[in-house]
């Protein structure tokens, strides 16, 4: 790795130049008199952290529009009966597919749960992002399927540490109402003992949590504690019909909780996210877009402005939701939960950039950057991504994006016509 300075780039509006060395930030101050091995003039662009992506299944952008105007049930159902054809090539592409889009549109990090772990970790080492790629636990109740899945599970965290640096294994455990107890404790515990994040989607509808409730006795969450399962090495994604002693538990045992805005708007699961109170009880909140298959992008940029409208909107509070701490949920608080050294633009942290375009409409005028990145532009604003002191993205291009393109679509026709 060489050296890239960010000349005459606006940082929290002000002027200043930005020296990378190696993959982290090494000097920011009002002019760097050094001759780097790449300089880029930043005159008009505004630098902000990488954003990081908490939840999303990657190789699903190959399924984008296949099911709509469906409850989860219908959707999942859909979408579980293409899956069953999935190859290892359709999963490489599509996971290409959803990183090309993913650096087009900002983010530098992203947490995955999908199938084929290995393909999706070679399409991030290649276009150079960072990822945390889970093993997927859906035994479905069925000991034998258990079985093989616990010991593949074993055998890829064994290769995972082969793969690059920017790639971290984890574990996901899909829900409660598809993995039997004896497999989330079993899935908990080997994370655990190798210090590994534990991915999971809890109670993301009312059906979910009432169906848990007349099962079990209890919620989603409770449900899960009572297992011993919920840690600070728990991401918890959706967590959208959450109860007070569910966010007392999150609070207490250290776990993430993760918004997914658009995909629980549009597939019908409820909008009514607790982010007030989640914040005052001190729980991590963090931002995600899901699959392109239920949000039909991977834009977190939009993400953001979804959240805070909806946020202003159920609870009528417009203060609810800062614009400073909303770029915290799209950044600092995911680095936090991946135990990540980004998510912030500070000498010594790891080069993860991106350099936000303001010479246009949308920012004029700039009297407050912010607002306008999340509220009046949209993610063609985005045009240099740096990851890991690496230039992703420059001028709004991505090397070989066109043949990527091409070849996803044939990926994404041949894996819906083989059903």
């Amino acid at each position: 790795m060489g050296t890239i300075l960010l000349k005459h780039a606006t940082l929290k509006g002000k002027q200043k130049d930005i020296l990378i060395k190696g993959n982290r930030i090494a000097v920011i101050a009002d002019s760097i008199p050094v001759r780097a091995a790449r300089e880029i003039d930043c005159t008009g662009k505004s630098v902000i952290p990488g954003l990081i992506n908490m939840h999303t299944h990657s190789a699903m952008s190959l399924l984008r529009g296949v099911s709509e105007d469906v409850p989860l049930t219908e959707w999942l159902n859909k979408i579980w009966s293409i899956e069953k054809h999935l190859q290892k090539e359709y999963v490489y592409w599509g996971a290409r597919l959803a990183i090309l889009e993913m650096i087009k549109t900002g983010t530098t990090c992203f947490l995955d749960m999908y199938w084929m772990s290995p393909q999706v970790a070679q399409a991030v080492e290649e276009m150079g992002i960072r990822g945390v790629l889970t093993y997927v636990f859906l035994d479905n109740y069925d000991t034998e399927k258990a079985e093989k899945q616990k010991s593949e599970c074993i055998r890829i965290h064994g290769y995972s540490k082969q793969w690059h640096k920017r790639c971290k294994f984890g574990v996901s455990i899909h829900a409660d109402y598809t993995v039997s107890p004896h497999t989330m404790v079993w899935a908990s515990g080997f994370a655990k003992e190798k210090g590994l994040l534990i991915n999971t989607h809890i109670s993301e509808t009312e059906k979910e949590v009432l169906a848990d409730k007349e099962k079990h006795g209890k919620t989603p969450v409770a449900f899960y504690d009572s297992l011993g399962i919920l840690d600070s090495n728990v991401i918890a994604a959706h967590a959208l019909w959450l109860e007070d002693e569910d966010i007392e538990i999150f609070a207490k045992r250290g776990v993430t909780a993760v918004h997914n805005v658009n995909s629980n708007l549009k597939l019908g699961s409820g909008c009514r996210f607790r982010y007030g109170d989640l914040k005052s009880a001190g729980v991590n909140v963090c931002l995600g877009t899901d699959g392109a298959a239920s949000s039909n992008n991977l834009d977190m940029r939009e993400s953001m402005k979804t959240m805070s409208l909806l946020q202003k909107g159920w609870t009528g509070d417009t203060t609810i939701l800062p614009l400073n701490e909303l770029m915290d949920v799209a950044t600092v608080n995911g680095a936090r939960a991946l135990d990540l050294d980004t998510g912030r633009i500070e000498e010594g942290a790891l080069a993860d950039l991106v350099l936000v375009e303001t010479r246009s409409e949308a920012f004029i005028p700039n009297i407050n950057f912010e607002s306008n990145f999340i509220y009046s532009a949209n993610s063609s604003c985005i045009d240099t991504v740096i990851c890991d002191g690496n230039i992703l993205m420059e001028g709004g291009k991505v090397a070989g994006e066109e043949q990527l393109l091409e070849k996803a679509d044939e990926m994404a026709w041949k894996l819906i016509n083989a059903t």
